[in-house]
């Protein structure tokens, strides 16, 4: 592990330099982020949320480790214990979203991570939802839910206006071995009008196989679901008061999966292909016959976002992995486009085993940062967006 301890090092030094401020410039070169260590003791680093945990306006940093839900207060980046041992096994997913309009996230985890058993629901699978307390410092108390087997991943979706609920990924259907068998059932749950009151849950898609992700996409009013699995990418829309569910991409495997657009408005959507596996590939107007693989180099990608981190001309990608490649490094390159091809930089050089990785404006400056958490590194950390040489 001494190539962790270097790396690390490595990053301390860059993080006391200060990250650059003001805006990116118009030809946008190649783009500059700079590490700062929040956490360099993470156990596994399951999964990230961002979100303003305490009222100050400032978006936090929220972690499920494998024993613990943390947060950390942006400015100082303290660490705080939001929860702990809730199960026998786990924490592997955390959801936090201000849903109520009061400018304070809600958290809801999944836990009991025991991917092996996909029938006993005592042995796995967990959902909790987590009440704030009075000072967000302190525990919050844990309510449990119903759940599924193989509880995987989970996020706060804007189903119709004024109406959110917690849709929950389970990574395999019932029974299954192998990914065959029963299908993944996909779960919503819609908070009760107060929190004495009962949470209504139904399953909204079972088509897929086996699951590992999804992607929340905005639409008008709404937002849709994109869920990427074994036998390619389900879509689903809440309309007359009901999820309706239909392929959007059909016979490509995914792991993770997310939506971009370029400079003029055409969506395209990114892909690690298959589940775990070494392909990045996009496809342009999300149809399957352009499909393009951007890179072979990864080994076991877990981390990806589609965002517009410079200003340059549409969206880039940021991928992250989590097994050492042929080059023997794990880290997180961006891919932006660049007179119609995707060109490749490094944001961290065999620092980071990405576990998670999330994106957005942590410092207020316009600009958006990344936050991953990393599995062999055991390191939890911001890159800081100086967007420009």
């Amino acid at each position: 592990m001494n190539w962790i301890i270097l790396a690390i090092a490595g990053c301390f030094l860059l993080a006391n330099q200060p990250h650059p401020t003001g805006p990116p410039a118009d030809d946008v070169p190649a783009p500059v982020f700079k590490p700062q260590v929040i956490d360099d003791n993470v156990d596994i680093g399951y999964g990230l949320a961002i979100g303003d945990v305490d009222g100050d306006k400032k978006p936090d940093i929220v972690l499920a480790d494998k024993k613990e839900i943390v947060w950390y207060r942006n400015g100082d980046w303290e660490r705080f214990i939001m929860a702990r041992d809730l199960t026998q096994h786990d924490n592997v997913c955390v959801a936090a979203r201000d849903i109520n309009g009061d400018g304070l996230v809600e958290v809801a985890v999944g836990a009991q991570w025991n991917p092996g058993e996909t029938s006993d629901t005592a042995q796995s699978g967990a959902v909790f939802y987590l009440e704030r307390p009075a000072d967000p410092t302190g525990t919050w108390i844990p309510v449990k839910l119903y759940h599924e087997p193989t509880v995987h991943r989970m996020g706060w979706v804007l189903a119709a206006p004024g109406k959110y609920q917690l849709i929950v990924l389970p990574l395999h259907g019932r029974g299954n071995t192998n990914g065959e068998g029963d299908a993944v059932r996909v779960m919503a749950y819609e908070p009760p009008e107060n929190k004495d009151g009962a949470w209504n849950y139904k399953i909204i898609d079972r088509l897929l196989h086996m699951s590992h992700n999804f992607e929340i996409v905005p639409e008008k009013d709404r937002e849709l679901l994109y869920i990427g699995g074994k036998e390619g990418v389900r879509k689903l829309k809440f309309e007359d008061g009901q999820w309706a569910a239909s392929w959007l991409l059909y016979g490509s495997s995914f792991g993770e999966l997310r939506v971009g657009h370029d400079a003029d408005g055409q969506t395209w959507l990114t892909g690690i292909e298959p589940m775990h596996g070494n392909n990045l590939t996009i496809y342009p107007g999300l149809e399957k016959s352009r499909r393009k693989v951007l890179t072979e180099s990864m080994d076991q990608g877990h981390g990806l976002a589609a965002e517009d981190l410079t200003g340059a001309a549409g969206d880039e990608i940021v991928a992250g992995w989590r097994n050492p490649n042929k080059e023997g490094k794990v880290g997180i390159q961006l891919w932006q486009q660049e007179s119609g091809e995707w060109k490749a930089y490094p944001i961290d050089d065999n620092t980071m085993a990405c576990e998670d990785l999330k994106v957005a404006d942590l410092d207020g400056d316009g600009r958006k940062d990344i936050i991953a958490s990393g599995r062999a590194s055991h390191n939890l950390i911001i890159y800081w967006n100086g967007a420009t040489q």
